[in-house]
């Protein structure tokens, strides 16, 4: 019978709900156990694909085209696992779903409630992955904090379920925050107790406490914590800070998480976890030997977390080339043809982020312009090789005023347009061209040469498209399209000849990298601006 771990927030938010719960899967997985990790957010849009980045950070894509949280990305970077769309739900999608069955009946003239309906909608999709078959565990983190108005009837469904499951086949752990007030000198404890009595007066006794500090826990406060929250002394966890993410599994493994869950849930240790290769990557990821500074071109830099899986992917694409990625956020909008020289020289490697819309568009392309003159490494990622695509055509074709449909419907060379079939769309949610699309590869390309193969599938999120018209034109000048949708022609990647590294994407690679799998073109990309960098 599948396991069943629920994992909830309290005080504040941005505690680390979703890395403890990769780092709990990690160290569970690697015991041998088939765990998964899934996502329920309170808000109620149906999914984060119509969310600005600024909302809710960047919008991460799974292989079946889901629009999901942040979070899955930490989930499939640690398990090297793929998520699917039922690893994220939230409470537009439930709310949604019961209204449907409302409209078509289902309830039989019945008056449609919180609670059961909807607390029993949360707890079969609660159920959907564990009842596939494939999971010993499954992990559900519930997003939001306790006490929320949104997250009230998830807590609900929590408090049902774990009750109906029964005594060691679901338990509750609870992050909560142990802050350090400077003045006294000393870790306060109430912030927790009061979170638990909260998690109490909605019925649920957490089984498990997680407390983010910045100090050491003392055996004083750990008794204190265990006796005012009704909990073993030994399910007090410290989580301290940590100096990268991936810290995190092995800080879980040192306060024996993972052992404490096993004895909860009646399962067997059945071995020590197996995290060789984690330690490897740790080792290397802290050891470089040496350093690249790369400009990360976009419209919402103020905030990191709009490019999360950007950058871990060179984070992971660092280890693996034993070297430190530094980078250097440049917002496009700041770009101009007077200032782009100053901005970006410096740099041993340019990436061009993806996003949508006009704004930053010409900066982005003016930094282009430059890293293509200048012959330094550059990758472009869905807008960021649509902008190396009306760069070329404008500079090096002479086709003036070429641009993409998407920022000027009028221009007079539609280089990079919009498909067929996206012109009569209305609905924005979920209709762009979503999720895994297979491509053929050019043999002796860079891409090529990077993948070690020619047949690949990437993850993609995007409208508008490489106009195939122009495409004999572009190949006799340099910019060749050396990856091609099988499927309906559509050019997928773009590499300029007689470059030390000049790759635009139109997928989003950086969703496919994983600590065990760092991404090929970002290594690729990496070791271009190492090579740069050891020229200079």
């Amino acid at each position: 019978m599948t396991k069943y771990i629920f994992v909830t927030g309290g005080v504040t938010s941005s505690l680390g709900k979703g890395i403890i719960s990769a780092s709990l899967a990690k160290l569970l997985q690697a015991r041998g156990y088939r765990v998964t990790i899934q996502k329920f957010d309170p808000y109620i849009n149906i999914d984060p694909g119509t969310l600005n980045p600024y909302e809710h950070g960047e919008c991460y894509v799974t292989e079946d085209g889901a629009e999901t949280d942040l979070d899955l990305g930490h989930y499939e970077r640690f398990l090297n696992r793929p998520t699917t769309q039922a690893n994220n739900i939230t409470t537009g999608r439930i709310y949604q779903n019961v209204i449907n069955r409302e409209r078509e009946g289902a309830f039989l003239g019945k008056t449609v409630q919180v609670v059961p309906h909807i607390t029993d909608e949360i707890k079969r999709n609660f159920r959907i992955l564990g009842e596939s078959g494939d999971y010993d565990i499954v992990i559900t983190e519930i997003g939001g904090t306790v006490g929320d108005i949104e997250s009230l009837p998830f807590v609900e469904a929590v408090r049902q379920f774990k009750w109906e499951a029964g005594p060691s086949n679901a338990l509750v752990i609870h992050l909560t925050l142990i802050p350090f007030l400077a003045a006294a000198g000393e870790l306060k404890t109430k912030p927790t107790q009061h979170s638990v009595k909260m998690l109490l007066e909605y019925g649920i006794q957490p089984d498990i406490l997680v407390c983010r500090t910045e100090h050491h826990l003392t055996a004083d406060i750990r008794k204190k914590i265990a006796l005012f929250c009704n909990v073993n002394i030994n399910a007090v966890i410290e989580s301290m800070d940590a100096s990268t993410i991936y810290d995190v599994p092995l800080l879980m493994l040192k306060e024996q998480l993972d052992k404490t869950v096993l004895t909860k849930l009646k399962l067997p240790n059945k071995n020590e976890p197996d995290l060789e290769s984690w330690k490897d990557f740790l080792g290397r990821l802290k050891n470089p030997t040496s350093e690249v500074k790369i400009g990360l071109v976009g419209k919402y830099v103020e905030l990191p977390d709009a490019y999360k899986s950007i950058i871990e992917s060179f984070i992971h694409a660092g280890a693996k080339n034993e070297c430190k990625v530094r980078v250097q956020y440049i917002p496009s909008e700041s770009l101009t043809v007077e200032n782009a020289v100053e901005k970006l020289q410096g740099l041993h490697g340019v990436l061009v982020a993806p996003g949508f819309g006009e704004r930053g568009f010409e900066g982005k392309i003016e930094a282009i312009r430059y890293v293509r003159e200048n012959n330094i490494p550059f990758f472009g990622i869905c807008l960021g090789m649509q902008c190396s695509v009306v760069e070329f055509g404008r500079n090096v074709l002479n086709l003036e005023g070429a641009s993409s449909t998407e920022m000027n419907k009028d221009t007079a060379h539609p280089v990079i347009h919009m498909m067929e079939e996206q012109r009569n769309v209305v609905n924005k949610g979920g209709t762009m061209r979503l999720g895994a699309y297979n491509c053929e590869l050019k043999k002796g390309s860079k891409a090529a040469v990077a993948y070690g193969k020619t047949s690949i599938s990437e993850r993609h999120r995007h409208r508008y498209e490489f106009n195939n018209d122009y495409l004999k034109d572009y190949e006799a000048a340099g910019l060749t399209p050396s990856g091609i949708n099988p499927e309906n022609g559509l050019v997928e990647i773009v590499e300029l000849k007689n470059h030390p590294f000049f790759v635009g994407a139109q997928f989003h690679p950086e969703l496919k990298s994983t600590v065990a799998n760092p991404h090929p073109l970002f290594i690729n990309f990496v070791a271009a601006s190492l090579a740069y960098a050891r020229k200079k």
